[in-house]
């Protein structure tokens, strides 16, 4: 099983989900895992229950939002990877800092303990400023893996990167084997 991570980066949520009941479509078991942001927002892009409501009726699993339901992924639920698409700069530098005060961020520690891969396509309008040193931290990680991601609006926006969710799968089989996919920035 494959856990599933979807942070409040609001714009890029229905991306994300259709890349998710792609890898269902394929064969994949996932487990959705959710923001406290992503499972009570509700924004002009989706409707927050509706959007749980979705996660689990195309994965047949319950959507963990809670951090007592997320603690126990790493040493009592293994998965195969953990892919958090899309990861906000807020959840990126709780992670880059050992923060865990979300079901996210519980999910991504309890996960690394078991040295299995974590995915993470990035969407935060600070990266190349603030979370610049969260992404460097990240990359010199065992066992963390990176989208590749560019500039969405370099001139309106200079500061923000969000990946290519198309190189999901790809990213992810090149996890599972401890390889980077290659470039990173495009």
């Amino acid at each position: 099983m494959i856990g599933y991570a979807f942070c409040g980066s609001f714009c890029t949520l229905g991306k994300s989900f259709s890349l998710f009941q792609k890898m269902i479509a394929g064969g994949k078991e996932l487990l959705p895992i959710v923001s406290e942001n992503v499972y009570t927002i509700d924004t002009r892009f989706q409707n927050a229950r509706a959007f749980c409501e979705g996660l689990e009726k195309a994965s047949g699993n319950k959507v963990i939002h809670t951090i007592a339901d997320a603690e126990p992924l790493g040493p009592k639920i293994i998965l195969e990877s953990l892919i958090i698409c899309p990861c906000t700069g807020n959840t990126l530098a709780k992670i880059a800092n050992g923060i865990t005060d979300t079901a996210v961020t519980m999910a991504a520690k309890a996960h690394l303990r078991s040295d299995r891969p974590l995915v993470i396509a990035l969407a935060s309008n600070d990266a190349l400023s603030a979370n610049l040193k969260n992404i460097a931290t990240l990359l010199e990680r065992k066992n963390v893996y990176f989208l590749p991601m560019q500039q969405d609006d370099p001139v309106n926006k200079p500061h923000s990167l969000v990946a290519d969710f198309s190189k999901l799968e790809e990213t992810l089989e090149l996890a599972k084997q401890g390889r980077q996919l290659q470039k990173i920035f495009i």
